[in-house]
């Protein structure tokens, strides 16, 4: 930007074609510019603002975990106690999957679930995929899997192949990252994270511009700076006869 002003204040020494074409070389340079220089770190911002926000005091994020149900929830509920700004971590529900039911099947597990074992209170039966969600209220996913494992065996004469097991984790802000790396460690990505940080983040990129129109906006930036280097010289001498003509009014 500072060449593109230094060229355009040679105006009164260049022709009109030569003026206009310091617009636009101003205007490629302007897009070059945004294109690898600025781009990168404009696309950084969401970051940015991720970082500013783990920084804040009593900031909170809530992590959605969905665990196989070969995890160690005890081993992991205590690896995450261990992190500085740990909050607390809840078993919200189990998901067992089986086989897509006919009508007389889902009517059956309808009805079934609920009677398997009194904590299981509030579950859903979906016919298309076959699952059946348990929330859990007060109750461990091992005791839940437990019972309804051994019901299936007794009905169906085999084990169940495969369930899933809903966590909800409360951290401070700060911790993100590091809880994070944990997971990771472990095989496991939070399947949503809702707080303050994301919502930084959900903002910042809501508010951003397309990288096209970023590129552009540079480019529009480097003509404005043309323009302003070549009329600055007729604005600064503007300037100083304004300022001579207040300095007569003031001495009459």
């Amino acid at each position: 930007m500072v060449f593109v002003f230094s060229i355009a204040m040679l105006k009164p020494f260049m022709s009109k074609k030569e003026t206009l074409l310091i617009l636009i070389v101003a205007f490629f340079i302007g897009v070059i510019g945004g294109a690898f220089f600025l781009s990168p770190i404009y696309s950084d911002m969401p970051e940015i603002a991720s970082s500013v926000g783990s920084f804040m005091p009593g900031n909170e994020e809530t992590l959605y975990l969905d665990l196989s149900s070969s995890t160690d929830i005890n081993a992991l509920k205590n690896d995450l106690s261990k992190i500085d700004g740990f909050k607390s971590f809840e078993e919200t529900g189990i998901t067992i999957p089986l086989w897509s039911f006919n009508d007389r099947e889902y009517e059956y597990f309808k009805f079934a679930v609920g009677n398997i074992d009194s904590h299981f209170k509030n579950y859903t039966v979906n016919k298309t995929t076959g699952e059946i969600y348990i929330a859990l209220d007060n109750y461990s996913s091992s005791e839940a899997l437990s019972s309804f494992a051994n019901w299936y065996k007794l009905v169906y004469g085999g084990p169940i192949s495969y369930a899933q097991i809903h966590a909800k984790m409360v951290i401070s802000s700060y911790s993100l990252k590091e809880v994070q790396d944990l997971l990771l460690k472990k095989g496991i990505v939070a399947s949503n994270i809702e707080g303050d940080i994301q919502n930084s983040v959900d903002n910042t990129n809501s508010s951003m511009l397309p990288n096209w129109e970023f590129t552009l906006l540079c480019g529009g930036i480097g003509v404005v700076v043309a323009i302003i280097g070549i009329f600055f010289d007729t604005f600064a001498v503007g300037s100083r006869r304004f300022n001579r003509a207040m300095n007569k009014k003031r001495k009459r």
